[in-house]
């Protein structure tokens, strides 16, 4: 049975909390990839932005819905969440609007494991980290490669 290590991408491209918005959508454009690790100088994972995260800045400003029950104002919205929907459509850098703690797998996480994680959490790209440290990443591609018979 196939596992993350044998499909994982090793050579992963990173960006830093401080990256700008416009370097993270040149690279995704660049290496034709959906999601890049934010990591911090000691190159511990602390997030993942993915192009959702940056095609959220060109959509319309969310209104709270709400409705008036006997003079009270009733919000079906959660405060919380506009907010943080308002501060990723803002986003300058990666830590603006990266998704922190993202979901990861092992080394030894099987594929089928990391498909139904991917379809289960609508992810396109999975962090692999070893004793903590970030030693690759799975994107829908690698899945899809691992369907093609191998060459001899």
């Amino acid at each position: 049975m196939l596992k993350a290590k044998d499909i994982m991408t090793q050579e992963v491209i990173t960006v830093y909390p401080e990256t700008e918005i416009v370097q993270v959508a040149k690279l995704l454009i660049e290496h034709h990839i959906n999601g890049l690790p934010v990591v911090d100088k000691e190159g511990c994972l602390k997030g993942i932005i993915c192009q959702a995260d940056l095609i959220v800045q060109q959509r319309k400003i969310p209104l709270p819905s709400f409705f008036i029950l006997l003079d009270s104002v009733i919000p079906l919205t959660s405060p919380k969440n506009i907010e943080k929907e308002l501060q990723k459509m803002a986003a300058l850098t990666a830590s603006e609007a990266m998704t922190p703690n993202p979901i990861t797998v092992g080394p030894d996480t099987g594929l089928e494991d990391i498909a139904t994680l991917m379809v289960k959490n609508n992810i396109h790209t999975l962090p692999v980290l070893d004793q903590g440290k970030l030693v690759g990443i799975i994107g829908k591609e690698d899945i899809l490669r691992s369907l093609m018979p191998s060459e001899k």
